[in-house]
């Protein structure tokens, strides 16, 4: 397979929300992992009428209490509306908190937003994929906030049943049909200052893997675990788990498509 060069960056500063573009301040959560790189990103946005907050975070009180203080509730600043990209805990988790203490209105997937859907300067694209209820929401001036779509430093987990492969695909080449974006803000790792250069690798990646499966399909029946023993060496063992939910979301899309068929966990070409 092509390496995917993936985007890293040092360890950003904590408790402090940083520029990453004009009137756009990043903000990274303490929930470091193998799934979440430094952390997840939550985004202040500043606009006519106050600060719109972009995916909460994880349940933290501190990191709730951070996103008030660079809003400035204490002074004239205030939290005008809550973009949520989906619904998953390390994205949201803090947003009951965040709600009570600023009553601010949350535009989210399923809470009044389609695909589309433009809300002040932002337009909703519904990209389900990661998760169902995914939206990225973008600018007319390129900016885009990418959320778990596309990321800089890891391809996006996929976990049926709610991880799709071919909607999440399907929706790279969306993105990919965007040729005005010229900078992706995702909800983990660094900005994104080349996106569609990198969201075709990312499909790229996809493809590749997709056809290594069949490959090896073709050798024998064959269980979602023994695939990812073949194909992913070397693996971190904490993303063993991540590696055979992309298989089996890659072996679902196949069965969907009409090349391969299983019986009790044990796959095989159709």
């Amino acid at each position: 397979m092509t390496p995917l060069a993936f985007l890293t960056e040092p360890d950003p500063p904590r408790g402090v929300a940083f520029s990453v573009a004009p009137g756009i301040r990043r903000l990274v959560a303490p929930n470091p992992g193998p799934y979440t790189y430094h952390g997840t990103n939550t985004y202040l946005i500043e606009g006519v009428g106050g600060t719109t907050v972009l995916d909460p975070g994880p349940d933290d009180a501190g990191h709730v209490a951070t996103i008030l203080a660079s809003v400035g509730l204490a002074g004239a600043g205030k939290v005008a509306r809550i973009f949520l990209t989906h619904t998953h805990a390390d994205h949201v988790g803090a947003l009951p908190a965040l709600r009570a203490a600023t009553g601010a209105p949350v535009f989210a997937h399923g809470e009044g937003v389609a695909d589309g859907a433009a809300i002040g300067l932002w337009t909703a694209l519904h990209t389900p994929g990661h998760a169902p209820d995914h939206l990225c929401f973008a600018r007319a001036d390129g900016v885009v906030f990418s959320g778990d779509h596309v990321m800089g430093f890891s391809s996006s987990v996929v976990i049926p049943p709610d991880g799709d492969m071919a909607a999440y695909m399907a929706n790279l080449r969306r993105m990919l049909g965007r040729p005005g974006d010229t900078l992706f803000l995702p909800g983990h790792g660094p900005p994104i200052r080349h996106p569609l250069a990198f969201t075709e690798a990312l499909l790229r990646h996809r493809e590749e893997r997709e056809a290594a499966i069949r490959a090896t399909l073709a050798a024998g029946p064959m269980t979602a675990a023994a695939i990812v023993e073949r194909l992913y060496v070397p693996l971190d063992p904490r993303l063993r788990g991540a590696a055979a939910a992309s298989v089996t979301a890659h072996l679902i899309k196949l069965r969907g498509e009409g090349a391969a068929r299983d019986t009790d966990g044990v796959w095989r070409r159709a």
